[in-house]
């Protein structure tokens, strides 16, 4: 059990650093960016400043990659934020399904499994029973 128990924890870690990493490729991306912008980023949420967008993408890296270590030393507030992060991978992953099928149902499938990590095996070792 405890075998397992690591190895689900271990993967959960693992995915989250990796979506860390892979928001300051969306960082750098965004602060190099200096084509034509769609004429609807106007409206969008953060503004229409790809430099805010790589900012948003900074915080959000720390945040994941924090909490990729804080899982690996079984902190609860990383816990529940790794669950937060998968969930909102999996919803974001809908939205693009149409466009990129595969893509979009593998990121469902890992949200999903890093939930399911969490949420089983992520209690403390003075929790299990």
């Amino acid at each position: 059990m405890v075998e397992r128990r690591s190895g689900w924890i271990l993967f959960a870690a693992i995915m989250l650093g990796i979506a860390g990493v892979m928001r300051i490729f969306d960082a750098i991306w965004a602060f190099t960016y200096h084509g034509q912008l769609p004429a609807n980023l106007e409206g969008a949420v953060f503004g229409h400043s790809l430099k805010t967008y790589g900012w948003v993408y900074i915080v959000v890296a720390a945040v994941l990659i924090i909490c990729a270590g804080g899982v690996l030393t079984q902190s609860q507030a990383a816990r529940w934020i790794g669950v937060a992060a998968g969930a909102v991978a999996c919803i974001s992953a809908v939205w693009w399904l149409p466009f990129y099928p595969i893509w979009s149902l593998t990121y469902v499938l890992f949200g999903a499994l890093v939930i399911y990590a969490l949420v089983a095996y992520g209690q403390r070792d003075d929790a299990t029973v």
